[in-house]
Formats: structure tokens, C-alpha cells, sequence
């Protein structure tokens, strides 16, 4: 595996035990090391089964029908043991109370690295830096049940930090949070990409959040890549949204709005401030129009 590709999928297909059908199909993709991807797609698309495909829940945990091949910082997910995959490819799932079990938030991020055999000196500094990096510091005695539930889910995306690994895979961890909390976990998942460089990947439905961080858009629609390709060019793409049930970003769909109402739009928005010199454009051509 070259240096700067970290995640190799090649010609993936899987179906789950007791079925005939197969959730992926013929699954090609290459993620570099540093990259932040997106995996978007409706429900029943096939997210979570790639995302379990990733990290070796697939097929070390849960069995089915593998074809092809899935390699992670260079190891084999179908070779590997789920404990050394653990340390190569941490996952976060959809809801943190699954995730979150001991009494005591420092203890909740020491129970991964204890059962890898880390020494203490490792354990007490790893506990310190995902305070750090997740934001709650100073909550090291809390119990988690104390917790926001975006801060249980930082809590969470905090306790697979702690085995280091090279990539952090996020099944939908937003789904069951308020804007406070989705804004709080995407804050850190931008820190960890933009100060720690960490290789990020995520199922999610979030379109705005993945219009403002996400280098690349996977777009699945039964089990089948439709697109991968910069969020851009992804949600500029109305067809292929309508195709895969993507919702664009709010500003998208004013844009598209605008069109149909008549409007030249030059360039078409899926940010804020993007929308923003759009509005501005047009009305600075109506008002050259008006003669005003």
C-alpha cells in the first residue's frame, strides 16, 4: 500500500449471513492519509455496512458473504484480529449510550487502552490529551450520566482516541443530537482533521456540515457507488441528489429556488458566505436593471 493511501477497498461486495442479497456491491475506493470523507447516501443505502467493513466488525464480528478486500493502514480486515484493527481503525456509533459503560468519565477513556495492555504512564497521558482534544477537560471525575448528549458523544469519539488510532470512523453520530450538540462533535471532528491531521471518515446526513469540512463526498445508493467526488461538485449535482435522497445544503436550495424563479445565478452556493455574494450579485443586477 503506498505511503499516502491509508484506506484500500477493492472489489468489495457483502452480503449478511442468512440472505442471498448483497448490501455492497463491487466497492472500489482509495482514502489518503489526512483525508476527510464523507459517505452519504438514504437509508438502506449501505453506510453503516461499509463503515463496519472499515474497522473489521465486518466480517470478524458479524459474518455473511465477503468478497474482495478491505486494507486499513496495511492490514487485511479479514486477517486481522478486531483488537489489532482497534488501533488502526477506531469507530464511533450512532448512539453514545451504547458506547459509554463504567462510572467515571477518566475511567471510561482508560478502559480501551487498559485492555491493549498500555502502560499506566501511556493511560494517564492519553486520558489527558482527549480531554483536551474533545473540550472537556476538567470533567475527569464526572460520571458520563452527567453529560450532554453531545458531550456523551465526545465522550465516546474520546474513548477510541485513546488507542491512537490512524483513522476514525463515525456511523451517523449526530442523528440524536440538537444543533447544539451536532455543532459541538462536528467542532471537534475539525479540530482533529485540521490540528491533529487525523483521517476522518463519516456516514451521515449532514449536508451543511460536510459542505464546510469534508474534502470528498462518497455517494452510495443500494449498495453501489453513485459518485466520490468533492463536496462541490456533489451538491451542485441536483440529479444525482434526487437520485440518492441527499438533501443539499439550505443555501442550495435557495439557489435553486432562485433559478426557477428566473435569476441568473453564475456561480451556485453551498456556503453561507457563498450565498451570501449571490444574493449580493443579484440584486446588484436588479438594481442595474431598475436603474437605481
Amino acid at each position: 500500500m503506498s505511503d499516502n493511501v491509508l484506506i484500500r477497498v477493492t472489489n468489495l461486495s457483502y452480503r449478511y449471513p442468512r440472505t442471498k442479497k448483497y448490501v455492497l456491491k463491487n466497492i472500489n475506493l482509495e482514502i489518503k492519509k489526512g483525508e476527510f470523507i464523507a459517505v452519504m447516501g438514504k437509508n438502506g443505502a449501505g453506510k453503516t455496512t461499509l463503515c463496519q467493513c472499515l474497522n473489521g466488525i465486518i466480517p470478524n464480528s458479524k459474518r455473511g458473504r465477503v468478497k474482495g478486500k478491505v486494507e486499513v493502514a496495511g492490514l487485511d480486515t479479514q486477517n486481522s484480529s478486531i483488537a489489532m484493527l482497534a488501533q488502526k481503525a477506531g469507530m464511533v456509533l450512532e448512539d453514545p449510550e451504547t458506547q459509554l459503560f463504567t462510572t467515571k468519565i477518566k475511567n471510561e477513556i482508560a478502559f480501551g487502552p487498559e485492555n491493549l495492555n498500555y502502560p499506566v504512564d501511556d493511560i494517564l497521558k492519553s486520558i489527558e490529551w482527549t480531554l483536551k482534544v474533545v473540550r472537556l477537560e476538567g470533567f475527569e471525575e464526572r460520571p458520563p450520566t452527567a453529560l450532554s448528549g453531545g458531550q456523551k458523544q465526545r465522550l465516546a469519539i474520546a474513548s477510541v482516541l485513546a488507542m491512537k488510532p490512524e483513522v476514525l470512523i463515525l456511523d451517523e453520530p449526530t442523528s440524536q443530537l440538537d444543533p447544539i450538540g451536532t455543532l459541538e462533535v462536528f467542532g471537534v471532528i475539525r479540530d482533529l482533521k485540521e490540528k491533529y491531521n487525523m483521517t476522518i471518515v463519516i456516514a451521515t446526513h449532514k449536508s451543511e456540515e460536510i459542505a464546510r469540512f469534508a474534502d470528498k463526498v462518497l455517494v452510495l445508493d443500494n449498495g453501489e457507488i453513485l459518485a466520490f467526488d468533492t463536496p462541490d461538485k456533489i451538491f451542485r449535482n441536483t440529479d444525482l441528489l434526487q437520485q440518492a435522497w441527499i438533501r443539499p445544503p439550505q443555501v442550495s436550495e435557495l439557489a435553486n429556488y432562485l433559478t426557477q424563479q428566473g435569476c441568473k445565478i453564475d456561480s451556485f452556493p453551498i456556503l453561507l458566505d457563498q450565498a451570501v455574494e449571490m444574493v449580493d450579485e443579484i440584486l446588484e443586477a436588479k438594481r442595474g436593471v431598475d436603474g437605481v
